[in-house]
């Protein structure tokens, strides 16, 4: 892995490579770091990868404009770069990222269509929306009050599915404990928010521990 703070990364990466196999293009498959879902593909020459590597914002090779773009140059939905990872054969490249907006250039977060990322990536998604609801604080939200109520109302939130959880597991079947484990993980994320940090930190908690 390479990421874009790590020493001599530029020689590193583009020396490990195998240019020639791929006639000098190599795909770059680009991956939002949080939810995991793959925004979109497109291909890196050596300078692209310099040049993403040194600036931070993800750029490729165009083949149609036969020049360097970065992604968002005009729009203004750049990609910051996280890392880098070659593939076991040197001829593809995973770009771990985080939009500033839609990826796709109809305006949706993927290329591939899929607004809302699979699996357990839409915990991350959720907290994004958490995030913008703690920031515009719209009228007839729920989690907007939640905000407004301040960190004690959360806590107790968070306190009281607990409870409902532990009282669902002693329930016949997965029905009940499933709905309050989804109570409880939403509010969770809103105290999260609430303390200034965000499920993203917690993972990698997890991930510290486990290694």
């Amino acid at each position: 892995m390479i990421d874009k703070d790590g020493a001599n990364r530029e020689g590193e990466l583009e020396n490990g490579l195998d240019w020639d196999k791929v006639g000098g293009l190599i795909p770059a498959v680009v991956q939002h770091v949080h939810t995991l879902q793959v925004l979109m593909v497109a291909y890196m020459d050596r300078d692209a990868l310099r040049k993403t590597l040194v600036t931070g914002h993800v750029t490729f090779f165009s083949r149609s404009k036969k020049r360097l773009w970065t992604k968002g140059e005009t729009s203004g939905h750049v990609l910051d770069l996280v890392d880098i990872v070659p593939d076991c054969d040197g001829d593809a490249l995973l770009v771990r990222a985080v939009p500033r907006g839609p990826t796709c250039h109809l305006g949706t977060t993927s290329c591939f269509g899929a607004e809302k990322s699979p699996g357990l990536g839409f915990l991350a998604h959720l907290d994004h929306v958490i995030a913008e609801r703690q920031r515009d604080l719209p009228e007839g939200s729920y989690t907007a009050d939640l905000f407004r109520r301040g960190i004690g109302r959360m806590a107790q939130k968070v306190g009281e599915e607990g409870v409902e959880v532990a009282l669902a597991a002693k329930d016949e079947g997965t029905d009940n404990v499933e709905s309050e484990a989804a109570d409880l993980i939403y509010h969770l994320l809103v105290l999260l928010r609430g303390k200034d940090t965000q499920l993203a930190h917690v993972v990698e908690l997890l991930r510290g521990r486990h290694g």
